[in-house]
């Protein structure tokens, strides 16, 4: 794949009559219409996304995106990329958070050595390294074109490989050290704000640290040129300004979720956002490829301050506001068993038909 190929994927719209068949079989249970909000709403577009309306989560994944970031030699992470070697090793042993919360949800966590700067021999750890991290962006771009689009078709692949073993839905995780400063760099030029007000503590840094993030981000800005932004522009235009920003500012592991989102739009499985880092390349993901959004699911509003302003653009209303910010993908993990429970009403519950009840009437002047 080049970047004329990315640039001219077409993304099929839902499914209307699978979503319109799950509205009506909401509105068929035996509850209150819209009783379960913002959970019926997420079925919907399942059956959307899937083309039925015969919905269940069935075999759950995270792929967890793991790759370590040359901008941490400016000093804007308290951690070195040591912490991104052990936390992928732990994953891949089943020991890290998003396991132990996964295992719970019944989810198998997939982590992916896509850009880590130590090479690591652990079963479970799925190698596929386009390179051993990325440049400090401060003195040069962060990587190559040709990285950019391994990384992106990279993300793609494993979500057809997803389909092809028989998962029906992929939460997105990440893990690599200074990736809150990528994260945010990326979101101040695709939305046009300023990096003071989506740059926050990332895993604790201090107020200097933090002023000195936003310094090395607006700095970069700069000398790539990117201050212009990438919104009301022509299609192709937003398409080239987000490839380019993603090439100087971003990482190996924003590059390849972006490909996850790209590549859930493209087999029809929806995929779940976490925080920043995942909501970052989703926002990449539609911006590169139109349409991706209508296959995305939030599950929570992170703590980073640009969370808030990425899913406002992307129009994805998140469940869960906790204050969350231990990423792994955790936080989209958490969505899972929430879903389930609701599918189980979905699927389960007895409708207005079958305890002689008239259905409840939908107004729509309310």
């Amino acid at each position: 794949m080049d970047k004329e190929e990315l640039f001219n994927i077409k993304i099929q719209e839902l499914c209307i009559e699978a979503y319109n068949a799950a509205q009506a079989h909401w509105d068929g249970i035996a509850k209150p219409l819209d009783g379960l909000g913002a959970f019926e709403d997420i079925v919907k577009k399942i059956a959307g996304i899937t083309g039925s309306a015969d919905v269940g989560t069935g075999k759950k994944a995270v792929v967890v995106m793991c790759a370590d970031n040359g901008i941490i030699d400016e000093g804007v992470s308290q951690s070195g990329n040591e912490v991104t070697s052990i936390v992928s090793a732990n994953m891949a042993k089943g020991i890290a958070s998003v396991c132990r919360m996964s295992h719970i949800a019944g989810a198998d966590v997939l982590p992916v050595d896509i850009g880590i700067k130590d090479n690591i021999e652990e079963d479970g750890l799925i190698i596929k390294k386009v390179a051993n991290g990325t440049a400090n962006f401060a003195k040069e771009p962060a990587m190559t074109e040709d990285m950019l689009i391994k990384s992106i078709h990279t993300g793609i692949d494993i979500v057809k490989d997803c389909k092809d073993k028989g998962y029906n839905i992929i939460a997105t995780g990440e893990m690599g050290i200074g990736n809150t400063t990528t994260s945010s760099a990326i979101v101040s030029v695709m939305l046009g704000i300023p990096a003071s007000r989506v740059a926050g503590r990332g895993a604790g840094l201090d107020s200097e640290g933090v002023k000195r993030k936003i310094i090395v981000i607006e700095s970069a800005i700069k000398k790539y040129g990117l201050d212009k932004g990438t919104q009301k522009q022509s299609v192709r235009n937003i398409q080239e300004n987000t490839f380019n920003t993603l090439r100087c500012l971003g990482g190996l592991d924003i590059a390849g979720l972006t490909g996850v989102f790209i590549g859930g739009a493209l087999y029809h499985i929806p995929v779940i956002l976490d925080g920043l880092i995942s909501a970052a390349a989703a926002l990449a993901a539609d911006r590169i490829v139109p349409g991706c959004r209508n296959y995305m699911l939030a599950s929570h509003v992170g703590k980073e301050p640009a969370c808030n302003f990425i899913l406002e653009e992307l129009g994805l209303e998140p469940v869960i506001n906790a204050r969350l910010a231990l990423g792994e993908g955790t936080g989209a993990v958490l969505l899972f068993p929430m879903l389930d429970m609701a599918l189980e009403v979905y699927r389960e519950n007895t409708t207005f038909n079958d305890i002689n009840v008239i259905q409840y009437e939908r107004f729509t002047d309310i």
